[in-house]
């Protein structure tokens, strides 16, 4: 019984730090993050991989933006992203804006409807799920999609490194401005900050319940004393050793030879 009951107990307290740990952290974050709202999928969806950008694959057949990169799967919502390695659940919030997103040209939608990339025939592949799960890493390593592939435009060169940077830093530009995310990240500065004063001034305050100002003086009234005493017991002990020799007849210079005791060895 006495092993159940531990195990019990053993058992409880696993549950019980985790689910502190997590409350502790939802409230240094201090915001409720909701999941976005799953999209209903009747097949696991078909990707097309997206020219000037470094191995995005992107959903096209529905009204939001859903892409794969790296091994996730990633989807913006209300101002914040969210990533997940299923693409129908488990999505967990993601505290920035993935790397690839300002490669990919906003108006992408249009240049697939119309199988045109600014100026050239896109002939863009639909490319099955299975086969990007099986795929996709192989095509990064070996750069298929740039390299031999030129994401299927034909006749099509990749910009230059220079341009390309230009390019992200005005996309950059142009999401911050949104209002969905603008909105998020006054959110997340109204929160951040009520949380952070009141961690630092709970702080002193703990540290003043556990040591009043009547404890501290009263160690101060007891501890002055015994450094005043200290020196006179150090000078005290000599004076009593010495009164000590002169009661049994020793003078200051009892340890040294007698008066006249070199003339009577002379004699």
């Amino acid at each position: 019984m006495k092993k159940v009951l531990l195990g019990t107990i053993f058992l409880a307290l696993a549950i019980v730090v985790p689910v502190q740990a997590m409350a502790e952290v939802n409230i240094s974050i201090g915001v409720p993050l909701p999941p976005p709202p799953p999209i209903p999928f009747a097949a696991p969806p078909e990707v097309i991989v997206m020219p000037d950008a470094e191995d995005v694959y992107v959903v096209p057949e529905i009204d939001v933006d859903m892409f794969f990169w790296n091994g996730w799967w990633w989807r913006p919502w209300e101002g914040r992203w969210y990533r997940s390695r299923y693409y129908d659940r488990a999505w967990v919030y993601y505290n920035s804006v993935p790397r690839f997103y300002y490669d990919v040209d906003p108006g992408w939608r249009g240049f697939y409807r119309d199988h045109d990339w600014h100026g050239h025939r896109w002939n863009y592949e639909r490319i099955p799920h299975r086969r990007l799960q099986n795929n996709w890493k192989g095509w990064h390593d070996n750069r298929h999609w740039e390299r031999q592939r030129t994401w299927g435009v034909q006749g099509y060169r990749p910009r230059p490194l220079q341009q390309r940077r230009e390019l992200r830093h005005e996309r950059e530009v142009q999401y911050r401005q949104r209002p969905e995310v603008q909105r998020h990240q006054e959110q997340m500065r109204e929160h951040q900050k009520p949380g952070r004063v009141e961690r630092r001034q709970g702080q002193p305050q703990r540290e003043r319940q556990v040591q009043p100002p009547s404890q501290q003086q009263r160690r101060q009234q007891v501890q002055q004393p015994q450094r005043q005493q200290a020196p006179q017991q150090q000078h005290s002990q000599p004076r009593n050793l010495q009164r000590q020799g002169e009661s049994k007849g020793q003078g200051p210079q009892s340890h040294g030879k007698p008066e006249g005791g070199g003339e009577g060895h002379r004699k």
